[in-house]
């Protein structure tokens, strides 16, 4: 116990990094859950700002224009499509800003066009902020990640 309390005392930051990790991970993995569940539920995990970029570079800015939009796709061609996390790593740009990178698994799905989609894999960033005592996704961007040609 003296070793962390000397450790913080030269190194202030390192004291609260392990709450702020899991605070920011937990905020990811909300975002996860209301993906999966087609964002039926309120979101509390995003700022009134969020911006959000799908994988074909469409770009929703604010909170009810990205609810508008995810909720759309969620009752359409995503409807019970899910993503899976596979890894999230976090790194922090300051005090109040962390960026985590996610790889994850979609299951298939079946664009508008009718072109079938089978498993993917994901990489997704975030930026979360720390507004007042909570961490808060502010933005997202989203890419599908291509097979290597064969």
């Amino acid at each position: 116990m003296k070793a962390i309390i000397v450790l913080g005392m030269f190194l202030p930051g390192l004291a609260i990094a392990a709450d702020d990790e899991a605070a920011v991970r937990h905020v990811v993995q909300a975002f996860y859950m209301a993906f999966d569940e087609g964002f039926v539920k309120p979101v509390d995990f995003a700022t009134d700002d969020w911006c959000h970029i799908n994988p074909f570079g469409g770009i929703d800015r604010g909170l009810q224009a990205t609810l508008k939009t995810v909720r759309e796709v969620h009752t359409t061609f995503l409807k019970g499509v899910t993503d899976t996390p596979k890894d999230i790593g976090i790194r922090f740009a300051s005090g109040d800003v962390a960026v985590a990178t996610v790889t994850s698994t979609m299951s298939p799905y079946t664009m508008p066009d009718g072109v079938k989609q089978g498993f993917q894999k994901q990489v997704r960033t975030f930026v979360v902020v720390k507004r007042g005592e909570r961490w808060l996704i502010m933005q997202d961007h989203n890419t599908t990640v291509a097979s290597p040609p064969t």
